[in-house]
């Protein structure tokens, strides 16, 4: 009777934590480096990543996401829910002026609502992930693959050599296994950035010897998916899998280089990185929670970089933070297979230039009105009084600016 009461009470237990765990999923946000439309298979790209397509055919692929056309404000967008204007970050060279005392990242609100957050990967914002409230972090730096290029990175304050023979992607994937490991009790909120595929596009250990450039990039787009993999197969080997949303996206278009092969169905897309255009700015985005998420389901919906932090915010049940003017909307319901509310309108800037754009025009900061029926391969100029009156409505009421002003 005994045994059988200890038994008892065992399932108990397990199952309300299940219940627990069910109400807030655990969240893993992988933010691939300069990875566009064209860098995967499953939106059209001439490149093998079946680890990835796989969380696309299994889950939801939203084919109208749009971040910045650079890293930093990009990152700064999904961390913070709040256009580049808002927080002074419009290029990466205005790193300096994002301050903990002025911003908050969904770090802190996802801790404030009982999440472990870690952010394990590049970080390329200013001072550290743990300056910022995650619990954890691994900050690495822009394309530093072998300790030719990088000696060192930094985990929890501490300086890690690089040694001879190691692969900084797989370090980053062994301190996310770590991490992931000492999860028991509490949901966790886990920020990926991978720093693949930002050049220099350098030798995986799958490479093979002499490969030339083209090749070599190739390898950098399969390594990437060949992590994501492992990633997977670690969160089904720790029973994780079934309450863990896994989101797949990159933070800004395609290089300019292999934009050129990064094509879709065969034709090239509108610009590439660091371009307010479509190559540049939109981007992949997948979201993957096994028996929740439509499973194969492929969405028009806008979305923006923004929607990021109301989203996790809402899935965590975290409270917003106060006095502070958010641009995200939630797409939650969607995750769940209902219609939700999407937004009518996405917004992008770099520097002290910027665009609005529906489901069928955009507008830019120079008043140029454009027909997007056929993005993302080309944007034609186009005169519609009533398109031009409504974004620039939306410009208006935004009231965006530059770092200049």
């Amino acid at each position: 009777m005994k045994i059988k009461l200890l038994t008892l009470s065992v399932i108990t237990c397990i199952s309300a934590f299940q219940l627990l765990a069910a109400g807030k999923p655990n969240i893993i946000m992988i933010l691939a480096d300069d990875v566009g439309l064209g860098n995967l298979g499953c939106t059209g790209g001439p490149f093998k990543t079946p680890h990835i397509d796989a969380l696309a055919k299994e889950g939801l692929l939203f084919l109208q996401c749009y971040a910045m056309p650079q890293c930093s404000p990009s990152r700064c967008v999904s961390l913070t829910g709040r256009y580049p204007f808002r927080t002074g970050m419009t290029f990466n060279n205005m790193r300096p002026a994002l301050d903990p005392k002025n911003e908050v990242m969904i770090s802190t609100v996802m801790k404030q609502a009982g999440y472990v957050t870690a952010s394990i990967g590049k970080w390329h914002l200013p001072l550290t992930p743990g300056d910022w409230g995650f619990d954890e972090y691994l900050a690495a730096s822009t394309g530093s693959y072998w300790n030719d290029k990088t000696k060192s990175y930094t985990v929890n304050g501490q300086q890690v050599p690089l040694l001879d023979g190691q692969y900084l992607p797989d370090m980053i994937h062994e301190t996310i296994v770590k991490f992931l490991a000492k999860q028991k009790d509490r949901p966790f909120f886990l920020c990926y950035p991978m720093i693949q595929v930002h050049a220099p596009i350098l030798r995986t250990p799958d490479s093979i010897p002499g490969a030339d450039e083209d090749r070599l990039y190739i390898d950098n787009v399969e390594y990437m998916d060949k992590l994501v993999g492992k990633l997977i197969a670690e969160l089904d080997r720790l029973g994780f899998r079934q309450n863990t949303l896994v989101i797949f996206t990159g933070d800004n278009g395609t290089s300019a280089g292999p934009s050129k092969t990064a094509t879709v169905n065969g034709r090239r897309l509108n610009g590439n990185k660091l371009k307010l255009l479509e190559g540049g700015c939109r981007v992949p985005f997948i979201c993957n929670w096994p028996g929740v998420t439509p499973s194969g389901k492929v969405l028009h919906d806008l979305v923006d970089f923004s929607d990021l932090f109301t989203t996790f915010a809402d899935l965590g049940r975290a409270k917003l933070p106060e006095g502070v003017k958010l641009d995200g909307h939630s797409f939650a319901p969607q995750l769940r297979g209902e219609k939700g509310s999407p937004r009518d309108w996405v917004f992008a800037q770099l520097r002290d230039a910027w665009f609005v754009r529906d489901q069928g025009f955009k507008l830019t900061s120079g008043g140029e009105l454009f027909d997007m029926s056929d993005a993302p391969f080309s944007e034609k100029p186009a005169t519609n009084e009533v398109e031009q009156a409504k974004l620039q409505g939306i410009l208006n009421q935004l009231s965006p600016k530059s770092n200049n002003e």
